[in-house]
């Protein structure tokens, strides 16, 4: 539901279990700017969603002063995390001229599944013979990623060119709140982009490609072997067997599952400054968006054919914007816009791993596949959206240490893909289609609309006159959203400790909440340095209005406080996080509470001109606790399906927060 833009480009997750998302596809050491609108962004921004917006930008070209020559750069760091024994590297060379830039950058981590703060569970097979995990090991959180990245750019005087191709290949990344694990993931990246000095004002245009292929299956710590020829769904240990076959007596290998993702986007934006200091901006953006979604058999309930879960998924969107900003008077400045956006999909014909039609080999199959395929192929598929979004923010600055904000806005969001178009009710399929990673299963709503959210913001900033030796921020919200896509439980679906089936679909809903931030210098300049203390607040209810459950994900009142300590090249902070008892949770899904907790963590860095050095200590005294947002623990076992007992996974265990870990890195600058 944010608008989240990487370098420019609108990145969509190309996975039904939303593991290759947008902000995963830069690495961290290569964000050099990354500005967050926090309930209301500008339309210029972007739409097509409804809370705020994430921009993230690598660094930009660099060129050598006027006399300097060629100019070399670079710059190579290095981590490690001792819980998961995690490490990496990065890597960036820069040659440029006056008019030309090069550069190249490369990234690389890893890390082994990780430990939490006790014992969480009371068993250790994970579904693979000889394979078993400690008590206190989290499942299924291993992970390998690469990166690179090669930038070019050209400019004379008054124009700049950039071209930027980048890589990412990720071997494996396992995860503990789904029933699968990523096994590959490369996705290709192409943008080019212009900016232009004109006598009118500033041009800028883009163009950019995004092709990801993506694979999952059952990772190292989740039975890969099903069916009745491997033991069946009641033994902890799926036995290897052979030959690949069909029917609950077969043998299967794995789920294999493949997603083709195609990301074609188009934005001309013009800034045209007006009389004084306003500034006319007025776009247009397009998007084109193409989906492939498809498990190949693998025997026993998986057989014979291809399952296409999404076959041609088409999504496009016509944008067009036009925003004023300026200054009023002395004191008020002002911003409002409105955005229209067109949002057409369609998709193509679907079948289950028999075929969507009587009489065919495996004819109905397993969880009423026939039925649900005949029921969605001959539905009207193609969808049409036209949405508008508006935005109005006014800033009152009565005094050098007072300010105040007040915003309003509608924002409109589409149904993604896999919300309007996955269709099979057999809960094994169900189960593979889930991006809030609560072990439910999910099916799609070909009658879905567009979540319309009205949002009304206040900030009140006080501070001191320098904005540096105190200041306290204040920004209470309100939201209320048409046509929220919740979702409801299928027929039979009555439990109340268990995963469930549900199908998305619309209803009101309300959020609400207040955001408070301070800092206050403490001391200066005394023997041991300078002392400054900051802090947060957060405060957040999610409310369906139509049937008074709450919404699901929403983070309890948590805050953090810091001290920090800077004496010459030494910055060292002692941060305290505090977290309330989740217990206001989604009943339709069987949301789990978590318990309140507190934590402590040790921040450390030295930094010279060309080089700085990380340390510290997170979750300094080993405190067990459990994720809030972590979701339902599915990481180990036989996690294709709901097993009975004894066997699991089980409902009722949430992803439980990692143990202590001291960490160290260095970055050198050359």
């Amino acid at each position: 539901r944010l608008r989240i833009k990487v370098d420019g480009m609108d990145l969509i997750a190309a996975c039904p279990n939303h593991m290759n998302s947008p902000l995963s596809y830069i690495d961290p050491s290569a964000v050099a700017t990354a500005t967050v609108y926090a309930g209301i962004s500008p339309v210029s921004a972007g739409g097509d969603s409804i809370g705020g917006g994430i921009l993230v930008e690598s660094a930009a070209p660099e060129f050598a002063r006027p006399g300097q020559g060629t100019l070399f750069t670079g710059e190579a760091g290095a981590f490690y995390r001792s819980n998961g024994d995690a490490y990496g590297a990065n890597l960036s060379a820069t040659a440029a001229s006056e008019r030309a830039h090069l550069s190249y950058t490369a990234s690389y981590a890893q890390a082994d599944n990780y430990q939490a703060g006790d014992d969480f569970k009371d068993y250790t097979f994970t579904g693979r013979p000889g394979h078993t995990l400690p008590l206190d090991e989290v499942g299924s959180t291993a992970y390998e990623a690469i990166n690179q990245a090669l930038k070019f750019a050209w400019k004379n005087d008054r124009d700049l060119f950039e071209f930027k191709y980048g890589r990412q290949h990720i071997p494996y990344e396992a995860y503990p709140n789904q029933r699968m694990d990523m096994t590959d993931n490369v996705s290709d990246q192409f943008n080019l982009a212009y900016t232009g000095e004109q006598a009118w004002g500033t041009l800028k245009a883009r163009a950019y490609y995004e092709h990801t292929q993506h694979e999952m299956d059952f990772g190292d710590d989740k039975r890969y072997w099903y069916g009745g020829a491997s033991g069946g769904s009641t033994a902890t240990d799926g036995v290897p067997c052979s030959p690949i076959s069909g029917g609950m007596a077969g043998c299967a290998a794995g789920m294999p599952m493949y997603t083709d993702g195609k990301n074609t986007g188009l934005n001309l934006h013009a800034e045209i400054p007006l009389a004084g200091r306003d500034i006319l901006r007025v776009g247009g953006e397009y998007q084109a968006y193409r989906l492939d979604d498809w498990w190949t058999p693998s025997g026993a309930g998986m057989w014979p054919n291809t399952f296409l879960n999404i076959n041609d998924g088409q999504r496009d969107r016509y944008a067009v914007f036009g925003e004023w900003a300026g200054r009023i008077n002395r004191q008020w400045t002002g911003l409002v816009g409105v955005r229209h956006e067109t949002v057409k999909s369609d998709t193509g014909e679907v079948h289950g791993y028999n075929l969507d039609t009587f009489p065919t080999s495996g004819a109905g199959g397993p969880g009423n596949q026939t039925a649900d395929a005949v029921a969605f192929n001959t539905a009207a598929r193609s969808k049409t959206d036209h949405n508008w979004d508006l935005s109005a923010l006014a800033r009152y600055v009565p005094a050098a240490t007072q300010t105040y904000e007040i915003g309003i806005a509608q924002k409109t969001r589409s149904p993604n893909l896999y919300e309007r178009y996955v269709w099979s009710t057999w809960q094994m399929a169900a189960l593979m289609n889930n991006f809030v990673g609560d072990g439910n299963g999910y099916v799609g709503n070909l009658n879905l609309e567009p979540e319309v959210a009205h949002t009304l913001s206040l900030t009140a900033d006080w501070h001191a006159a320098d904005n540096e030796t105190w200041g306290v921020k204040l920004t209470p919200h309100y939201t209320h959203v048409k046509d929220y896509i919740d979702a409801v439980r299928l027929p039979g679906q009555t439990g109340t400790t268990n995963f469930v089936v549900l199908q998305y679909a619309n209803q009101s809903a309300r959020l609400y909440g207040v955001d408070l931030s301070g800092h206050a210098l403490l001391a200066r300049g005394t023997d041991y340095g300078d002392f400054t203390a900051r802090g947060t607040l957060s405060y957040t209810r999610g409310e369906n209005r139509d049937t008074g459950d709450n919404l699901y994900n929403i983070m309890p009142l948590n805050t953090r406080l810091a001290l920090t300590q800077k004496i010459g090249p030494w910055r060292n902070t002692v941060e305290g996080e505090l977290v309330a008892r989740k217990e206001n949770v989604s009943a339709v899904r069987n949301e789990m509470e978590t318990p309140g907790y507190g934590l402590v963590h040790l921040r450390g860095r030295y930094e010279q001109k060309r080089y700085s050095i990380d340390y510290g200590i997170e979750n300094l005294f080993d405190r067990f606790y459990a994720l809030p947002l972590g979701g339902a623990y599915v990481g180990q076992g036989t996690t294709m399906t709901n097993p009975p007992p004894p066997n699991y996974p089980q409902w009722g265990t949430p992803v439980p927060g990692p143990g202590r870990s001291l960490y160290a890195g260095v970055n050198v600058q050359f």
